[in-house]
């Protein structure tokens, strides 16, 4: 049987949205995402040297990784910072260790929330409070499983800002570890950076981790910190740069040297919390953002659902009864797709400082277009809180 364009067919309705879906994936690969793929750092000296910095974090009951991690952050190669860490009523012995180690380190600043103030889940009141106490102008944000990779963290963040630079997005990565659930996590991650770093370097800035992000106190006061979205719990990052950030106030670093490390879940269902947690942020993105993201998530899906369909059609697609949409041509596009996926996600991986990750691309490609809908539609039976 032959289909005709002009009678519209069901499968050349079929053959026009998947064609629809992989010129939109082609699109976002090398017009968007090679913008992180193939980004070249400046090399001329940085304005700003020396401005003093103050590290902030919450901690709350995280003795075992303040006392791995908070070491690193304190022997940071720099001439003028602070560390600033919010004890959030902890009923370990985290109030212990920071007051006896800010006795030996003039570095350390302990901030000890000893009754709960905090009406709202999530760090954004402790973070808040450590803002408050800080210093410096200059800020550096991270969590308290979380570790520089050297030295040269905090340099290399100041090194990134320019005269004009109010917020500075950084790549926070996973641990490498054994396991298919590290793999995802880590490919995750790292799909997630392509968006948001690219989207950056774009000047379309809408969001940034907390474990490595840097923004000035002096503009979270001029915003009035959390306050808009203090009801929403998580959302302490990247709801605040999607607030603040800007084409001309926003600068990234892509390092594949001083990245900041964190612990990763262990547990699937742990990680699908956390993941849930953080995707319902999204609904409080602007408009354009939500518009954008969600062309490159259908367009990703209509790839994959309807490839499949038109390869198991019975017979060619006849298109104005002189040419026919054959299986091999199906199959060149859709590697044609493919490697171009390839290039730019190597050679971000490269830059991020990722390995290992390559191997596992179709499979996580796959699990990811299947997993991302399912978290969308689990997030709906949630009441999101209104963003004031």
């Amino acid at each position: 049987m032959e289909i005709a364009l002009n009678e519209f067919g069901l499968s050349t309705l079929v053959l026009i949205v998947w064609l629809a879906g992989f010129i939109v994936q082609l699109i976002f690969y090398w017009g968007l995402f090679s913008k992180l793929a193939f980004y070249q750092p400046r090399t001329s000296t940085p304005a700003i040297l020396h401005e003093a910095v103050s590290v902030v974090l919450s901690a709350r009951n995280e003795i075992q990784n303040l006392e791995k991690f908070l070491p690193l952050l304190l022997s940071q190669d720099y001439p003028d910072f602070e560390v600033v860490v919010v004890n959030d009523c902890s009923d370990d012995e985290t109030e212990e260790y920071l007051t006896e180690l800010a006795r030996t380190n003039i570095r350390l600043k302990p901030v000890h929330l000893r009754q709960s103030l905090n009406f709202f889940k999530g760090k954004k009141f402790p973070l808040s409070m450590g803002i408050k106490s800080a210093k410096n102008d200059l800020l550096v944000l991270t969590d308290a499983d979380c570790r520089p990779e050297n030295n040269q963290w905090i340099r290399s963040i100041v090194d990134a800002y320019e005269p004009q630079t109010e917020v500075l997005l950084a790549y926070g990565p996973y641990e490498k570890t054994s396991g298919l659930l590290n793999k995802l996590i880590r490919w995750d991650t790292l799909h997630i950076a392509l968006q948001y770093l690219s989207f950056a370097l774009a000047g379309i800035p809408y969001m940034g981790v907390g474990r490595n992000l840097s923004y000035r106190k002096s503009l979270f006061v001029r915003n009035k910190g959390f306050t808009a979205h203090y009801n929403i719990a998580s959302g302490d990052d990247d709801l605040f740069v999607s607030q603040v950030a800007r084409k001309n106030n926003t600068s990234v670093l892509v390092s594949a040297e001083n990245r900041m490390l964190s612990v990763p879940k262990k547990r699937f269902s742990e990680w699908v919390s956390q993941k849930q947690r953080h995707y319902s942020t999204g609904f409080y993105y602007r408009k354009s953002i939500k518009l954008l993201l969600g062309s490159y998530s259908a367009s990703l899906i209509t790839f994959y659902i309807g490839f499949v369909l038109l390869f198991f059609l019975p017979e060619p697609i006849e298109v104005y009864h002189t040419f026919y949409i054959y299986p091999l041509f199906l199959v060149l596009l859709f590697l044609l797709r493919y490697v171009s996926q390839l290039i730019i996600f190597s050679k971000a991986a490269k830059k991020l400082g990722e390995k290992g990750l390559l191997g596992i691309l179709p499979f996580a490609d796959v699990f990811f277009v299947i997993f991302t809908p399912l978290l969308a539609m689990s997030n709906l039976f949630v009441k999101a809180p209104k963003w004031k």
